[in-house]
This record gives C-alpha cells, structure tokens and sequence, in this order.
C-alpha cells in the first residue's frame, strides 16, 4: 500500500498541474480574444466617424490649414508636396537663386530651355521659349505661375488661374453669387493680376471634395462643359460628371480638371478642353484645326501654331492602365493604411517615389525590377523625342532659308501646315510629364506620326509631289504600269 500511495501522489501532482495550465491557458485566450474583438469593435467605431470634428467646415472654407485641423494625416501628407525629389527622368531638384523684385523665389526648379535649347527654336515667339522649368509639387503650383517669366514679362488672361490656384469659392461665390458658370466666365475675361489678387491657395482641399459629405466632386467648369460635350458626342445627353460618373471614375477625373490639353476661346478667353469629337491627339488637332484656332506666329517661320499643355489626363485616357482601370489616384495617391483608417496619399508624387504601394500592389515584382521596366520605356522615349526634335529643328531651319532664297510659296505655305501639325504632336507628348509611361505605344506612334510630318514639310520645300493626303506621290518608277500582271516566284 505504501509504495501505491507513494506513485500516485506525483501523478495527481501532474494531473493537477495540468489542469491548473490549461485553466490558464483558456483565461490568456479568452482574455485575447476579448482584448481583440473589443479592438474590432472600437475600430468599427471609428470607421464610422473617419475623422474627429474639430471645426465646421462649409462651401466656402478655402484655407487647406483648416481643413487639417479634421483631416491631420491628409494635411500632413498634403504639406509634403513642398518635397523636391528628381527621379531618373523627371521631378524636380532644388536649384538656388538669388532673389529679385521681379522673382521673389529663392529655390526654382531646373529650366528646360537650359537642358535642351532646341526648345527655344521650337517655340520661337511663344511665351514658353523665355521660361520652362520642371514640374514642382502642388504647393508651388500658384508662386511658380506668379513669378514664371511667362507671366510677368507677357500679359495673361485670369483665365491661367483656373489651374494654378484655389478658385472655387473665387468663381461661385465672390464673381458668381452662387453661379459657378458665371463666376468662371467673369474671371477667364479679367487679367492675369487682377484675377491672382483674388486668391491665396494653391489647389486645395475645397477644389477636390464636398465639404460636408467628404466625396469627390469637380469644381472647373471647363471640365464639366468638356465631359458633357464629350459624352453627347458619344450618345449620351446632359451628362453631369457629378452626378453620373463612378467613384473610380471621379479618382481619375478631379486630377483631369487640370492636367489636360486647352485653350482659350473667343474674346472671353474661355477656357476650353477640345473634346468634342474624343480624347485622342488625332481628335483634339482636327478640332483646333476646324476651329482655326491659332496660339501664336512663330517668329522663325510665320507659321500658325499650336502650343499643348500638361495632357497627362488624355495621355492616361489612352494608355494601358486606363484600360485596366486604374485611376490617377491609384498610382499617384495610392492608399496606406493609418491605425483604422485607408487614407489616400496626398502628397501627390511619382510612383517612382513610391513604388512599393504604388506599383507593387498590382505588380508582383522588386522594386529594381519596376524601376527598370518603367526607365527602359522613358528611355526609349526620349531616344525618339530627341531624334523628332533634330528633324523639326532642320524643318524650321530649311523654311526660313526657303524664304529667303525665293522659294515659291505654295510650298513654304504647305510646309508651314505640316510644321504646325508636327509641333502639335510634338508637344502633346513632351509637354505631359510622364516622360512617355502614361501610354508607351500611343506616345511613341505620335512621335513617329511628329517626324512623318517633317519628313512631308521638307518634301513639300523640295517641290516633291503630295497627294491630297499629303503622303509623298508614287514616281512613275515605282509605280507598276496598268497592264503589268502581279509578278509571281519559280
């Protein structure tokens, strides 16, 4: 009896050891899971009420710095587009200056017409031939338009603004009374410095969302005008982008208020997105064309020309990520994650900055690898530009020399029509900032189409025939006689 008592002492030891273990087991683990689903629901919490209300804000709430004080983490990103990064093909490094009465700036971004002189020529007699620096962030959009030598040295309309400041509440409410439209028409007729005395903000807060419901909605008129010209164009009648396009929609669309082709039209100097007929290069020259719109006489040639500006949003129209889908946002303001919250990168900057939530949530592969695809584009692309810009150079070059050696006119006339179609082409595709990325092939058979234009100004100086298309006229050598039969092999 002894020796069983003796064995069993340890094991009911054991036994109870055992069940005090997985007593404690069972409490850390319920205490775990009560811990987690209390977090789960505090979380849910919070997610109702995205943000906490510190102050009200309404139609008329213009100062980003206010809005912050509701959104910090959006604000906090939002400040950071004072940030001056330079990828490998673009952005912008900080170049110091001394400060002038005429240019306050003490920090501007590397001038283009120092990197590439041709630029010059190109744009002979236009405003952009005396000032073109690389894109900044968004904070400096309003100063680097205030100080560009563009605006200070040549009169601009306040029709500039649209895109370079807060002009909302400007437009509705201080020109308009309450009528977006009017207030839009009243500020395109006013003066450049009459019209920036009005405002203090670059694009902000107010320009992209409904202040009480937080949604996306657009605020330019000329945007809203283009889309409803648009869409009739394609069946579809009193479009309303702020009522009929999708979230995913308005992602890309509150962007392509701005970074888009226009120009200024009538003697109100309206500003007005050529969308009439589509979204493709082709589309928009045949509208200016038909419109017989002209930007300025280039002092080199005397041709009518046309001069694009910033068509990042008709380049995305048109290039393999649209097609997929993905929005402006997706790769410029991808989402992160902030405690409970999805927020929305405001910073606003080149994927190639941020790769990792920009591209890799699509794309399975590293970060050199991205960066390398993405850089072999641009660099084919600037290969092709460069080449286009010598062959519009010798254009430009041969018909002024053609002016002076008494070349016939009609010639110099019908290479001034190919110089102006070929400039156009040109820009569409240098003056959008994605260095060819937004759509790789579009861009590149714009390039193509740019040179074949030269190639027919200088025909047309040589006296070569055209047909009525403007291609080169088949020489009686190459072309088979009417009686030859097809030639066939063996």
């Amino acid at each position: 009896m002894e020796t069983e008592t003796t064995q069993e002492v340890p094991r009911r030891r054991r036994l109870l050891w055992l069940i005090v273990g997985a007593v404690a087991v069972v409490a850390v683990v319920t205490m775990g899971l009560t811990a987690l689903l209390v977090n789960i629901l505090e979380r849910k919490e919070e997610a109702r009420e995205p943000y906490t209300k510190v102050v009200e804000l309404d139609d008329k709430t213009v100062d980003p710095a206010v809005w912050g004080q509701n959104f910090p983490i959006h604000y906090d990103m939002y400040k950071k587009t004072v940030d001056m990064k330079r990828t490998r093909y673009g952005g912008s490094e900080a170049m110091p200056r001394n400060p002038s009465d005429a240019d306050p700036r003490s920090v501007v971004a590397r001038s283009k017409l120092e990197s590439d002189p041709r630029l010059v020529t190109m744009w002979a007699g236009y405003a952009f031939s005396k000032d073109y620096r690389e894109k900044r962030g968004h904070a400096y959009m309003l100063e680097d338009q205030r100080d560009t030598k563009r605006v200070t040295e040549v009169k601009q309309p306040g029709t500039c603004l649209n895109c370079h400041a807060s002009t909302y509440v400007l437009q509705k409410y201080q020109l308009g009374e309450g009528n977006l439209q009017a207030g839009f028409d009243k500020m395109n007729k006013m003066t450049y410095a009459d019209a920036t005395a009005k405002v203090q903000h670059p694009v902000g807060c107010i320009d992209c969302h409904d202040p009480k419901t937080m949604k996306l909605r657009i605020t330019r008129p000329a945007f809203i005008n283009a889309m409803r010209d648009l869409k009739a164009s394609q069946g579809v009648k009193d479009y309303d982008v702020n009522t009929m396009a999708t979230a995913q929609e308005m992602r890309s669309f509150v962007c392509g208020q701005c970074h888009t082709e226009y120009y200024f039209k009538g003697e109100g100097k309206t500003l007005t997105f050529p969308w009439k007929a589509g979204m493709k290069v082709e589309d928009e020259l045949k509208y200016l064309e038909d419109e017989k719109f002209v930007d300025w006489t280039h002092k080199v040639t005397g041709t009518k020309m046309l001069k694009a500006q910033h068509p990042e949003f008709e380049m995305w129209a048109n290039g393999i990520h649209s097609k997929a889908g993905v929005s402006c946002a997706d790769c410029h303001m991808p989402y992160s994650r902030q405690g409970s919250a999805k927020v929305s990168d405001h910073q606003v900057r080149s994927p190639m900055l941020n790769v990792n939530k920009a591209c890799q949530s699509c794309h399975k592969a590293s970060e050199d690898e991205i960066k390398g695809r993405v850089e072999t584009i641009q660099g084919r692309f600037i290969d092709a530009k460069n080449m286009t810009f010598d062959g519009m150079i010798q254009l430009v070059n041969d018909i002024a020399d053609a002016q002076h050696n008494g070349t016939p006119g009609d010639r110099i006339e019908t290479a001034q029509g190919f110089h102006r179609k070929a400039s156009y082409l040109i820009d569409m595709v240098v003056s959008e900032n994605s260095n060819g990325f937004h759509a790789p092939d579009y861009e590149m058979s714009l390039l193509n189409q740019a040179a074949n234009y030269v190639r027919q100004g200088e025909m047309a100086l040589a006296g070569k025939p055209l047909t009525t298309e403007g291609q080169p006229a088949p020489s009686a050598a190459s072309s088979p006689s009417p009686s030859a039969s097809p030639s066939s092999s063996r």
